[in-house]
């Protein structure tokens, strides 16, 4: 879910190059502007290494400062080095509200986890590869997958990966896992009635699953999806002091309840 007052925050945006693509970049910022200002943008690697020469044009269109590494010894990350010694630097100077992480590698995790403990938030940007150690590591992470569907307007097969626990393949309506999350979700929430507001199941599961995103299963949105799967009650109500906000509230329609286990 996305974070409010995100206009506000200020973050640090660090790639490993060696572990991500320049044609994720342009719809990465795009996605990072969601979450507050990129005020740093720094990203890792042996720019002497002909196989970087990709990031080049990338690297001034987003005036994205490189930091070079070399590899001093075969087989040893330096650059993962580099760019974690640079990421406490940067906490360390307690200007950043967030950071922005964007690797596969699960090398990655400990970084993670220690920027959060420090009480800064950690957007992490992989492949559906990435472990689940780094992505549970993470406040939010986001699949490029997603992102590269934007490239060309083309959109790709909706991957249904649950923090890697769903199975690929699976059609949205036999998703038993998507369909179990969201019960529980929802009784877990929902007031007497069985009533539970949308936002607050999508933060709910926000914060069990970093990895959940409805654009994995080929949805702009978590409404847009509860409404495709065609379970659920949908009740749009008028809210706020002079009732001109509107909130989606939710329950499980009465089969599917009677026949929950």
């Amino acid at each position: 879910m996305e974070d409010r007052g995100v206009q506000q925050k200020s973050l640090a945006v660090l790639i490993d190059a060696e572990n991500a693509s320049p044609t994720i970049i342009e719809p990465l910022f795009a996605e990072i502007a969601k979450y507050g200002i990129a005020s740093v943008k720094h990203i890792y690697g042996d720019w002497t290494s002909p196989h970087l020469s990709g990031w080049k044009k990338v690297l001034l269109t987003f005036a994205i400062h490189p930091v070079q590494q070399f590899r001093h010894t075969t087989g040893k990350n330096a650059t993962d080095n580099a760019m974690i010694i640079d990421a406490m630097d940067l906490l360390y100077t307690g200007r950043f509200n967030g950071f922005c992480i964007i690797s596969s590698d699960s090398d990655f995790t400990r970084l993670a986890s220690r920027i959060r403990e420090a009480g800064a938030t950690v957007y992490g940007f992989g492949e559906q590869k990435t472990p689940d150690s780094f992505v549970n590591a993470c406040d939010k992470f986001v699949y490029v997958e997603i992102l590269k569907t934007k490239v060309g307007g083309k959109k790709g097969t909706p991957s249904t990966k649950i923090a890697s626990r769903s199975k690929k393949g699976e059609t949205l309506e036999k998703d038993e896992k998507l369909e179990s999350l969201l019960f529980e979700t929802i009784d877990a929430v929902a007031d007497e009635d069985g009533w539970a507001n949308l936002a607050g199941v999508g933060y709910k599961i926000s914060n069990q699953y970093p990895s959940f995103d409805s654009r994995n299963y080929g949805y702009s949105k978590l409404s847009s999806l509860i409404r495709a799967m065609d379970l659920f009650e949908i009740d749009t109500r008028q809210v706020g002091p002079d009732l001109k906000q509107k909130s989606i509230y939710i329950r499980r329609k009465a089969q599917e309840k009677d026949s929950a286990p």
